[in-house]
């Protein structure tokens, strides 16, 4: 069976504003999430770094990405690309927002942070935009209904800081506002199902 190709980390423009694509999946998109999810809040236009290597095997999933855009490959097996660094400097010149998930992979358990990678701080002290730190709670295991927690912090300043002392203060940032998992009793319909479409 023949191995699908990795796309390269400029392969969707990176803009400010939403496109036509992008807004209608929103409309269809964001009542589904809302009936699937008990979540708060769903920001407009952030371009999120992530790993393709199961979402470009998942047809109809990397058709909506494609068309939709909001998503800039990152192939862990290309370390230093130059495209990488110079779409996500372009999506901060646009005024575009950067989303990056920077401990790298998800942690074995719910609610324990792994060491934080500097590619954030380098990205944000480079191109002189704040930190925005995000913890979200309740994301690794998905059923219908569950409930999801976003916690949005205060920014941090990039100016003045070196890639360690912004890494640090992300990580502390982020430690401090993870909230306390709770998990909700009773059925997790769709469990399985839900945590491997997302």
């Amino acid at each position: 069976m023949a191995q699908t190709a990795l796309p390269p980390a400029d392969l969707l423009p990176v803009r400010r504003e939403a496109t036509f694509a992008y807004r209608l999946v929103r409309l269809v998109g964001v009542p589904l999430l809302r009936l699937a999810f008990r979540f708060d809040p769903i920001e407009p236009r952030i371009h999120f770094l992530a790993n393709p290597t199961i979402l470009v095997t998942r047809k109809f999933q990397w058709f909506i990405v494609r068309k939709t855009g909001g998503f800039v490959p990152v192939v862990q097996g290309r370390h230093g690309d130059p495209a990488l660094f110079h779409h996500v400097d372009r999506a901060l010149a646009v005024g575009g927002a950067v989303a990056i998930f920077p401990e790298g992979s998800y942690g074995p358990a719910e609610g324990e942070l792994l060491p934080f990678k500097k590619g954030f701080a380098h990205f944000a002290i480079k191109a002189g935009v704040p930190v925005v730190p995000v913890a979200l709670s309740g994301t690794k295991d998905l059923w219908f209904r569950k409930r999801i927690k976003v916690v949005i912090g205060q920014p941090i300043p990039a100016a003045g800081q070196t890639p360690e002392s912004l890494t640090d203060a992300g990580y502390q940032r982020i430690k401090e506002l993870m909230p306390a998992l709770h998990e909700e009793p009773g059925r997790r319909l769709l469990r399985k199902f839900l945590t491997n479409l997302f």
